[in-house]
């Protein structure tokens, strides 16, 4: 059973497509956590007449502070942290803890726009998802209008993802996709909480993860699971115009908490798969 955690704020058509995509799409019990940021659209209403337990904050707070507010919350030993303004493949959580256990791995998440199997695949993505988003920028952000230029961008969805599964299936790739990432509570238990300082707090956990993995070897760092796929929207959260965070005043940048010499340490394999042409 997983426990899935999402922040929001607003942003009902695009909550209506992602939670339409996991009552789809997911194949094991879950519960969905929301962690809702003073909405006023109707969403927190919304999402608990799909039976998911609602938060709700007097005021709009930061991702890694909603993030543990969610894991405080939840029931289960498997967390998904999820993005509102993504749509799931079909059987993902399946997919996700089948890799997590061929490959003891204990933090994943899957293939995206923002990361595939390789760089060229990536740029790929990213090209033809930027062109349908300037061709179709009139049609707003409806739900009509997101569904387009989902199905624009993949044609079948099914069919897409299916195929993915075929060719990669629980294959990984060390990175990270922060709109998904899958963790056990042992790693929770061995990285502690999102470090509420670090707005890119996907960014932190892996450099975390990455950490522990070379100096302590009781943890790998966060895997891609090539052989599942996730539509990000990608920057519809900024386009909901948020408040500022109540917290802000305890946000630091990422390069406050890691030096250059750390960082260019770390993510030696990652500016490697950036640079690659294959």
């Amino acid at each position: 059973m997983i426990s899935i955690i999402t922040a929001i704020y607003n942003q009902l058509p695009i909550n209506k497509v992602f939670v339409e995509s996991l009552e789809r799409y997911s194949t094991l019990p879950y519960e969905l956590i929301i962690l809702d940021n003073g909405s006023t659209d109707g969403s927190p209403a919304f999402f608990e007449s799909k039976g998911a337990r609602v938060i709700r904050n007097p005021a709009n707070y930061s991702y890694p502070y909603t993030q543990n507010q969610g894991i405080r919350a939840a029931q289960y030993d498997y967390f998904a942290f999820l993005n509102n303004d993504i749509v799931v493949a079909p059987g993902w959580d399946k997919g996700l803890l089948a890799a997590m256990g061929q490959h003891q791995l204990d933090l994943v998440c899957p293939a995206a726009i923002e990361r595939a199997e390789s760089a060229r695949v990536t740029r790929r993505f990213r090209r033809q998802w930027k062109w349908i988003k300037g061709m179709t920028k009139w049609l707003g952000v409806g739900e009509n209008a997101l569904r387009f230029r989902h199905r624009l961008m993949y044609g079948n969805w099914e069919r897409f993802c299916a195929q993915r599964q075929q060719r990669f299936g629980t294959d990984v790739l060390e990175g990270f996709s922060g709109h998904s990432i899958v963790c056990s509570r042992k790693a929770i238990d061995l990285l502690g909480l999102w470090d509420e300082r670090i707005q890119a707090a996907d960014f932190d956990l892996y450099l975390r993860s990455k950490k522990r993995s070379l100096e302590q070897g009781d943890i790998q760092p966060i895997h891609i699971v090539l052989g599942v796929f996730h539509h990000h929207f990608e920057r519809l959260t900024l386009k909901a115009r948020p408040p500022a965070f109540a917290d802000s005043a305890n946000l630091i940048r990422l390069e406050e908490k890691w030096s250059k010499e750390e960082m260019d340490y770390l993510l030696a394999d990652v500016r490697a798969f950036k640079g690659s042409r294959s």
